[in-house]
């Protein structure tokens, strides 16, 4: 769920927004409005963000928190640290628990699964250089097709990814539970092919069964 009143709505009001709606899942009176439906369903309420105010928010309301490491994986580390140092207890939660996005291209075979990671090098390519598109069919080679700088935004923007085989896939994300300490990883597979794309995330979920994580 997003909070968001209208397209002018002030980001600054977020922090007032999601405890607005904590008040109306929780029925306390707070806002004298009783939310039809809502009302004491208690949801499970996570602060999702890519930058180091979500980490903020979340440490400041005792929330669960989620990073966008997926695409956005810049302040991944800096905002998780926030995250955890700066959390206070709440109704919700007792300690910080927190999960992080990663990229999976998986495949048979390694070269099939950076053929499929190619449509999503296209598309963050297209959408960095101020071409956005929709999510394109893969390209044979296209990575080394690349200049330096277009490979180098690649190389920034997925570094948070595991591309090749179910074994390839579960020591990335071994490696990246290990550097973060995460509690939930949040799998993305933006495969072209609908089927390539459910096989993708089939292996990452048997890849996950042989890693245990904390999934």
């Amino acid at each position: 769920m997003a909070l968001r009143r209208t397209l002018a709505s002030d980001p600054n009001d977020f922090p007032r927004d999601v405890v607005e709606l904590q008040s109306y899942f929780a029925d306390d009176g707070r806002t004298g409005i009783s939310a039809t439906p809502g009302a004491g369903a208690r949801p499970e309420l996570w602060i999702l963000g890519s930058s180091l105010f979500g980490a903020q928010l979340a440490a400041m309301l005792g929330l669960p928190f989620a990073f966008a490491s997926h695409f956005a994986p810049d302040a991944l580390d800096q905002a998780l640290a926030i995250y955890r140092r700066d959390f206070r207890p709440s109704a919700a939660l007792d300690r910080p628990y927190a999960m992080a996005g990663f990229n999976v291209f998986a495949a048979d075979t390694r070269e099939e699964a950076e053929l499929l990671a190619s449509s999503q090098q296209q598309a963050f390519v297209a959408l960095r250089t101020g071409q956005p598109r929709q999510l394109p069919p893969p390209v044979p080679g296209y990575r080394a097709s690349l200049p330096p700088q277009h490979a180098a935004i690649l190389d920034h923007v997925l570094q948070c990814s595991a591309v090749g085989t179910r074994e390839d896939v579960a020591a990335g994300i071994a490696a990246f539970v290990r550097r973060t300490g995460v509690e939930e990883v949040m799998l993305t597979s933006s495969v072209y092919d609908h089927a390539a794309r459910k096989r993708s995330v089939a292996l990452a979920a048997e890849a996950m069964r042989a890693f245990p994580l904390a999934a």
